[in-house]
């Protein structure tokens, strides 16, 4: 009975290991995955509110409330909606950078890591696809309510 439990204890730890698994999203974002930055930032965020739409695609990201420390109250769509586990905003001194994890059926683990181009208004990065393990360069652009 003990080793069956220990083979279970290891698939199920594998399986764990390997779920939230996902490629070099530069090292800020990394370290910021576990936890948003400490260090207020007033207003820096305010332009991140608002709907977004992917330009190659159904599916829309809705940032409803960014705080002064980043985190953000997030909502993502295609076109229903799918639980959004972590989402929140870091300021770099090359600009703005957006993090949001996915945990539902069909989206665990996945994650988006984006950054804000000031010049375009628009939000530019990658979308991991955890259960394909594959990166996509993805492009959100601001919905015009």
């Amino acid at each position: 009975m003990g080793s069956r439990i220990s083979v279970v204890t290891l698939l199920v730890a594998g399986l764990l290991a390997g779920c939230g698994e996902r490629p070099e999203t530069g090292a800020a974002l990394d370290q910021a995955a576990s936890t948003p930055p400490a260090s207020p930032v007033p207003g820096e965020f305010t332009s991140l509110k608002g709907k977004w739409a992917r330009t190659d695609g159904d599916y829309t990201l809705e940032i409803r409330e960014v705080s002064a420390d980043g985190k953000m109250e997030a909502a993502y769509f295609n076109p229903g909606p799918i639980h959004v586990s972590k989402a929140f905003a870091i300021k770099e001194s090359s600009g703005t950078k957006v993090f949001v994890e996915l945990q539902d059926t069909g989206y665990p683990g996945c994650t988006y890591s984006l950054n804000f181009d000031t010049a375009t208004t628009q939000l530019h990065g990658q979308y991991f696809q955890a259960a394909m393990q594959q990166t996509y360069d993805v492009v959100f652009a601001r919905v015009q309510e």
